[in-house]
């Protein structure tokens, strides 16, 4: 699929020039996370994971991550790089979102760096920014990466990308 790779302007990166393995990196964005109004994450400490085909992926640690609105959820899936994922589901108010995040607790060699961080999926909250842009969450219901004007793709994702 990378023959249909969007070249990158200044400034921007593209998925199809993202590792695989993905690689795990800093990243001193200021990243923030919306859900009813309260702001529930916020950093500019984040880890990001950037994989060929894929937007990046963000790791806020947990202290900037306002925990009190999440419960872990029983939902567990298995990347074959970075391990065992486990979800939280957020809580605000009567106001439940299932696997609005997800985290590694005992992320395999090269991901340790993960341990404990939480991403969130920008679909499933009401809103994100990665340094004031407003996110795009990535096509698609499996996959978490957050779109921002400085990446291109095309993205996997969306139907008929599985298999990329």
């Amino acid at each position: 699929m990378s023959q249909h790779r969007i070249a990158p302007q200044a400034n921007q990166e593209s998925v199809w020039d993202y590792p695989r393995p993905p690689r795990l990196e800093a990243s001193s964005k200021l990243l923030r996370v919306v859900h009813k109004g309260i702001v529930i994450a916020e950093t500019r400490n984040a880890l990001r994971v950037l994989e060929t085909s894929h937007p990046p992926n963000y790791y806020f640690p947990p202290q900037d991550v306002r925990m009190e609105f999440f419960r872990r959820a029983p939902l567990r899936t298995v990347c074959e790089f970075k391990g065992t994922a486990s979800y939280w589901t957020l809580i605000i108010g009567d106001r439940i979102t299932e696997n609005a995040a997800w985290s590694y607790e005992r992320p395999q060699a090269g991901y340790e760096g993960l341990r404990g961080y939480i991403a969130f999926y920008a679909s499933r909250v009401d809103e994100c920014y990665a340094d004031g842009e407003r996110v795009k969450p990535q096509p698609g219901e499996f996959y978490g990466g957050w779109i921002t004007s400085d990446v291109v793709g095309p993205f996997k994702g969306a139907p008929g990308t599985m298999g990329w």
